[in-house]
């Protein structure tokens, strides 16, 4: 059956637009700052896959709800609000969704406002290419709440800033500027923040007159080069789910519920 004879899906997360050729993925969550849930990682999963492969569609935008957030990672209000590596494990199958982002044979391009912070910051970071507001903030948290990304937020971010930067970021869990992300190469470009939509509008423009063939091929080939991450990914992710039912790994949870500093090493 076409696409054009199917039932639109219903999101209960996302906004899904259709336009010029450009599809924009919204993250609709704005009252949590765009965090996902178990649902909105399914809803990305089919989202894509129906972008992805529309014969129409030359290029996707991925951006938040509001001037808040672009995204800020798992929502810990959630009771799912922890990664898992499979449907099977309790937690969110991210890991499908960042594999669906770089498997659909189209760019998709990152449009980040406000917040870009823990798994949020991995989306960025694994999009093609990522085009920020003047006023983004970019950063990880995991360390600090009990938290990692075993698989392509570390080991792919490494491509992107170095390694040196990478462990910075994931270690010390600082905030850095949009300025700042484009220094180290985190983002492509960034605008003041009114400007960012007519430039992302703009860049998609250019992409969509570009031979799409040509464009997969060049994706496919870029991934080729990382493509190992998404194995160690998986292991990572299903051992990340027995990490979170340690004291240790809780200890983070709560402390951020309780707006206190964490107390890690009592729970060793």
């Amino acid at each position: 059956m076409s696409e054009a004879s199917s039932p639109e899906p219903v999101y209960e997360d996302l906004l899904y637009e259709k336009k010029d050729h450009v599809v924009t993925v919204t993250l609709n969550r704005p009252k949590v700052y765009n965090a996902f849930r178990g649902q909105t990682c399914a809803e990305l999963v089919q989202a894509f896959g129906r972008a992805g492969y529309d014969r129409d569609v030359g290029a996707i935008v991925l951006t938040g709800a509001g001037d808040k957030a672009f995204c800020t990672g798992g929502d810990q209000s959630d009771h799912d609000g922890q990664y898992a590596g499979d449907r099977g494990i309790i937690g969110m199958p991210i890991d499908e969704v960042h594999s669906v982002i770089r498997d659909v044979p189209k760019p998709v391009v990152a449009k980040v406002r406000g917040y870009a912070i823990g798994g949020g910051n991995v989306l960025a970071t694994i999009c093609d290419l990522t085009l920020a507001a003047d006023t983004a903030i970019f950063g990880q948290v995991g360390p600090k709440m009990g938290s990692v990304d075993p698989g392509f937020g570390t080991a792919y971010l490494a491509r992107v800033v170095g390694e040196k930067k990478a462990r910075e970021l994931w270690y010390l869990c600082r905030r850095y500027s949009a300025a700042e992300a484009l220094e180290m190469g985190l983002v492509n470009h960034v605008v003041p923040e009114a400007q960012l939509d007519r430039e992302v509008a703009a860049w998609c423009a250019e992409l969509v007159q570009r031979s799409p063939t040509a464009i997969a091929l060049a994706k496919r080939s870029f991934n080729a080069d990382t493509e190992g991450i998404r194995g160690i990914g998986g292991l990572g992710m299903l051992g990340l789910s027995l990490y979170y039912g340690t004291e240790e790994s809780k200890e983070g949870v709560a402390a951020l519920r309780e707006k206190r500093d964490p107390d890690f090493r009592a729970q060793l």
